[in-house]
């Protein structure tokens, strides 16, 4: 599919031509097909930048949100009506931003994991369920680009153009398959959790982290990644783009002195003018002089089991129930075709055979992973299994 059913429709950027299509939207039938661009890798932060939607007698809209930055009364008209989004939770946040917020959801991909697609992406399940090619050669673009090429404005519409077609089929295939209402709570899941809490301790996500181990060299890199941040953020660019992970490790393995031995390490010479040099030594610098008192820890402080590795060690029996576990979780997963995150997440496995129900039936097993998070159908298809296993180990 090359073009839009209705060719290209023109960018929504102010507030009368946003009225018409909320409008539009409003009067239009069925689900709302939903998508949003971003420019990761760009700029700093995860905000829309191009918001796709197409409904039936609405056609399609593309909305600029920089321009058009309340998006609210769209997602008030569009309150009850279900949205098809392709991996709905990397969209959700930048579209909860601009106050659109879904109450019901239907994720192609989510369903197609249910499934048992082996390939996931939009382009492939539209291929493999409909039948159609959809040119997917820009969706690493800067989106936050003005004015936006018509190629990318072609690309962006037709991610919406067949989006309700793949969610009716995906919607035949899990009935045939037995698995709509398992798909049902999952989006359910998905539209009624909150927003996740702030990070904590970001910095510690650094690439290449785990080279580093001494305390002094992570107050480094925590006080080389908060500077950069600052710099990102104030310049509206990608964090990646004013200093690369690797610049920061290396600068806190090798504890540089002064400019001349930081200019000498990888990531900083090259074009890196002397003003940066030294805005980056000042960090270092300051980590430096930091009292033992205020470097960070070494690890973050763990909430909940031990790493796996660890275990043979601390519980060899715990060792044992989730060795059985998994495997148990794995032969199941292959039955049902579908990934095993998805018919239980391993963090749920690892809690309950790192500290089992003191009765192990089925009762107080299912109890266990609904206070984890479980859903519904998770707890019904996992439950015996574990059990088992459980019990086998025990």
């Amino acid at each position: 599919m090359l073009e839009p059913r209705e060719g290209i429709p023109p960018v929504i950027a102010d507030d009368a031509a946003l009225a018409e299509a909320v409008a539009a939207f409003a009067a239009g039938s069925g689900p709302v097909a939903v998508d949003a661009e971003r420019a990761s890798g760009y700029r700093y932060g995860q905000r829309a930048y191009l918001v796709q939607l197409r409904r039936e007698g609405a056609g399609t809209a593309l909305i600029d949100p920089v321009a058009c930055p309340d998006l609210s009364g769209l997602g008030e008209a569009l309150s009850g009506v279900e949205w098809v989004l392709h991996a709905a939770t990397q969209d959700l946040p930048c579209l909860r931003e601009i106050g659109m917020v879904p109450t019901r959801l239907f994720d192609t991909e989510l369903a197609g994991r249910l499934a048992g697609f082996p390939r996931v992406g939009l382009g492939a399940m539209v291929e493999n369920v409909l039948g159609y090619v959809l040119e997917k050669g820009h969706s690493a673009v800067d989106w936050s680009t003005r004015p936006l090429p018509e190629p990318w404005l072609r690309y962006a519409a037709l991610d919406v153009e067949l989006l309700v077609d793949l969610r009716d089929a995906l919607e035949k295939e899990l009935d045939r398959q037995g698995k709509l209402d398992w798909a049902r709570q999952e989006f359910h899941a998905i539209a009624s959790a909150p927003p996740p809490e702030p990070r904590k301790d970001p910095w510690r996500r650094t690439s290449g982290m785990h080279k580093v181990r001494r305390r002094r060299q992570l107050a480094v890199v925590r006080e080389l990644w908060q500077t950069r941040d600052r710099i990102a953020q104030r310049r509206d660019v990608s964090p990646g783009m004013v200093l690369g992970d690797t610049a920061i490790v290396e600068a806190a393995l090798s504890l540089p002195a002064n400019v001349q031995a930081l200019a000498a390490l990888n990531g900083f010479g090259n074009r890196m003018g002397r003003r940066q040099l030294e805005q980056w030594q000042a960090a270092v610098d300051r980590a430096r002089a930091l009292p033992d008192a205020q470097l960070p820890q070494p690890g973050q402080p763990v909430t909940g089991p031990p790493p796996p590795r660890a275990w043979a060690d601390k519980d060899p029996q715990a060792a044992a129930r989730l060795s059985a576990a998994r495997a148990a979780v794995s032969e199941l997963a292959e039955r049902l075709n579908m990934p095993q995150e998805n018919l239980i997440t391993p963090d749920t496995v690892r809690r309950v055979c790192w500290e089992p129900p003191q009765v192990l039936d089925a009762e107080s097993v299912a109890a266990a992973l609904a206070g984890y998070g479980a859903r519904a159908w998770q707890v019904e298809q996992v439950t015996p299994a574990l059990v088992v296993a459980l019990a086998q180990s025990a």
